[in-house]
């Protein structure tokens, strides 16, 4: 019994003492490391040398394909959504970003109106366009990637293209990043005659476009894995570079940041092509939606809507959130 306590006591003072110079250690380094104060002049010109060699690794040569198929991906998706809008009517909210592929507009209450309207109200419809299926997003075009950061005095010296467009033109599309070929009225391009054409052309280019909806995202997000873009994260800014600019734009939380300066993430998809998830009315559903139902409906993107309602299969991984085969409403 005494042999076994002082055991323990030799133990104790072993561990204690171990713990003691363990700390002294500790103490010595952090005393060293913060005793040497960093001059940050010597790294300046560091930093910059890195981020020009750093410059050198872009455009990636492998991710060029990539790019020039999400522009004529885009490009096709384009001219397809307008043709289709054509033949297929479209209702867009007054007061909201609400949207709807269909005659009439349903009556569920999800208005959120303007800031002086009431919450979750019936929507007021009127007719739709190319902007309320695909929301444009758009974003500054820098000469290059690592230029340096936009200020505020400077936005107005820079053009702002679709966010879309600029991250390929980073990546080496069209022609080394010359926008001369692009403008705001090529992408509202659709085929003449789209009134007269017949349903198995109407189901070609609905199949089209859905394909090239796919691949527009698909190319998008393997951009993104490579390329550098930010998102705010109050709002809906997006900005394609390693860092976001310092333009004051962000209009949401103006009153409760420093002069509406944006809080900068990392941006995916979906920032940058927005789905923009619509009601679907499926044939067990009635004629108008019903607020009573809004728990049963199925959901899709404008784009795989307006594309199945033309006669486009949708992929199967739209198929859990259209609810094919949910209970209808009584």
């Amino acid at each position: 019994m005494v042999l076994a306590q002082k055991e323990i006591m030799a133990l104790r003072k072993k561990l204690f003492e171990s713990s003691n110079f363990n700390g002294k250690i500790m103490y010595t380094v952090s005393r060293y490391f913060s005793s040497n104060k960093m001059d940050l002049r010597k790294l300046k010109p560091m930093i910059q040398k890195r981020i020009q060699e750093r410059a050198k690794d872009y455009p990636v040569p492998g991710m060029i394909p990539v790019a020039q198929e999400v522009l004529d991906s885009r490009r096709l998706l384009m001219q397809g959504v307008s043709t289709l809008l054509k033949v297929l009517p479209v209702m867009a909210c007054k007061f909201c970003p609400e949207v709807y592929i269909g005659e009439k507009g349903h009556v569920i209450q999800t208005c959120c109106g303007f800031k002086r309207r009431g919450k979750n109200r019936v929507h007021e419809w009127i007719t739709g366009g190319l902007n309320d299926v695909l929301a444009p997003v758009e974003a500054f075009h820098l000469k290059h990637m690592f230029q340096d950061v936009i200020k505020h005095h400077q936005r107005f010296d820079f053009e702002r293209v679709p966010a879309v467009v600029e991250l390929c033109w980073q990546a080496g599309a069209n022609d080394g990043n010359q926008y001369s070929n692009w403008s705001p009225e090529s992408d509202c391009c659709s085929v003449d005659g789209a009134e007269s054409l017949s349903p198995d052309e109407l189901v070609m280019i609905a199949s089209g476009t859905l394909k090239a909806w796919e691949v527009l995202r698909n190319g998008v997000e393997k951009l993104l894995m490579v390329y550098p873009a930010k998102v705010c994260k109050h709002c809906s800014e997006v900005h394609v570079g390693p860092s976001g600019h310092k333009a004051r734009l962000c209009g949401i939380f103006k009153y409760e940041s420093w002069q509406g300066t944006h809080f900068w993430g990392k941006a995916n998809v979906d920032d940058l092509v927005p789905p923009k998830i619509v009601w679907r009315r499926r044939p067990q559903d009635p004629q108008v939606l019903l607020n009573e139902g809004r728990g049963f409906y199925g959901h899709a993107p404008a784009v795989v809507e307006l594309c199945t309602q033309a006669g486009a299969i949708a992929p199967s991984k739209y198929h859990c959130l259209m609810k094919l085969q949910g209970v209808a409403t009584l």
